[in-house]
């Protein structure tokens, strides 16, 4: 098989070609720049302001709360540093999960240093956070709490609604990051009592470098960036019509089909996950078999290394990868996998494929098959590998 089998949208997903078909007219013909007052670039407004009431209707939120970033680490970011500063007076005390993307536990850290106390709640064996663990974190100087609507790695959803509950109850903002799982699942931030929820473009067949926050009416947020008057003077900068307008499209595109892909995206991942297991001797599905994002697969497989396996799927056409990809250049084990009991020498043999509306059956079983051949070739070389199969005879 020649063409190229790509099993990483988690990491970005190739841009529709009615994405950019409704882009480009916003470089070369309408560049008005939306802050100007004459009308040629007065329209450019109107469209922005379009495109945040598609978004705010897929969520549930009103025009007026999207707020547009440079993608979903700019958001989470935002979401997190800006809420301290807003609410510091009342306390320092901020709860969040050990299984988040960078994006938000390294934002922990830089408040950490700056005087901040972060609770980092465990996970069960399948990645799964407890509301109730949420609950008992709580103290009368907890101001945020920062908790994924899905994780990255291993597809988990967690249960977002009813965390929003206790902190809705208990007067506490809460903030998802919700890169993996908007446009996914569905998510209403009234339902689930969201008072803030980051998204990228690039996860749904839109362009890279664009996404937003959503920042509830009321909720008092600093600025992100300081300068002129844009998106409400809350991220100063001139607006990115192009990117906004493509986030526009790609949400509308992709929220119309969002069951029906969900229906066959599920139906596939679980297929693949069968066949893995049935024709691979020991491996483990990482995150819940159930709760889980349609498109995401994650496998460990004992007595091999996660970077030789993606090199040689590489080398069939297959693009994997064995964790997030904004963590590929780190040899350290996935903290996801570590995070739900594996230890170091299984973590360090984990591949994530995650599906696309293009993936097809065919493309799957020639995986496998790859997958099957390589593995045993692995296996063959690791001398743990050797001391297992020795023992077995005994």
């Amino acid at each position: 098989m020649n063409k190229l089998i790509y099993l990483d949208n988690a990491a970005t997903t190739k841009t529709s070609p009615e994405v950019v078909e409704a882009m480009l007219p916003y470089f070369t013909e309408h560049y008005g720049n939306p802050s100007s007052v004459y009308s040629f670039a007065a329209e450019n407004k109107e469209v922005i302001a379009k495109q945040r009431e598609t978004i705010a209707s897929v969520i549930g939120a009103r025009e007026n709360e999207i707020y547009f970033t440079a993608g979903g680490t700019e958001a989470d970011n935002w979401a997190l540093t800006a809420t301290a500063e807003a609410y510091g007076a009342k306390g320092k005390h901020i709860i969040t999960t050990k299984i988040e993307h960078h994006a938000v536990l390294h934002t922990c850290e830089y408040l950490q240093k700056r005087g901040y106390e972060i609770t980092y709640l465990d996970v069960d064996e399948y990645g799964i956070v407890d509301p109730k663990a949420v609950e008992a974190a709580i103290r009368p100087d907890t101001i945020l709490i920062s908790v994924m609507s899905a994780n990255n790695e291993i597809g988990t959803v967690e249960p977002i609604k009813e965390i929003g509950a206790i902190a809705h109850e208990k007067g506490i903002l809460f903030h998802t990051d919700a890169v993996q799982a908007f446009c996914q699942v569905p998510i209403n931030v009234d339902e689930c009592h969201i008072d803030m929820l980051s998204a990228s473009s690039h996860k749904l067949n839109g362009p890279k470098g664009i996404g937003f926050l959503y920042i509830r009416k009321g909720v008092k947020i600093r600025s992100l960036i300081h300068g002129g008057a844009q998106e409400r003077r809350r991220r100063a900068g001139t607006e990115n019509v192009p990117g906004i307008v493509g986030f526009g499209k790609a949400v509308e595109r992709a929220s119309a089909s969002m069951k029906e892909r969900a229906e066959k995206e599920t139906q596939l991942r679980d297929y693949l996950i069968e066949k893995i297991e049935k024709e691979i001797p020991y491996c483990r599905l990482n995150g819940d078999r159930e709760r889980r994002l349609p498109n995401n697969v994650n496998f460990s497989f004992q007595f091999i290394e996660g970077e030789s396996l993606l090199i040689m799927l590489d080398m069939k056409g297959i693009c994997a990868s064995s964790g997030s990809a904004c963590t590929s250049g780190s040899l350290d084990p996935s903290h996801v996998l570590l995070a739900i009991g594996l230890p170091h020498e299984i973590a360090h043999g984990s591949l994530r494929m995650t599906l696309g509306a293009d993936t097809t059956k065919e493309e799957l079983d020639y995986v496998v098959s790859c997958l099957k051949e390589i593995i045993d070739q692995l296996r063959k070389m690791s001398p743990l590998y050797e001391d297992f199969l020795k023992k077995q005879e005994k």
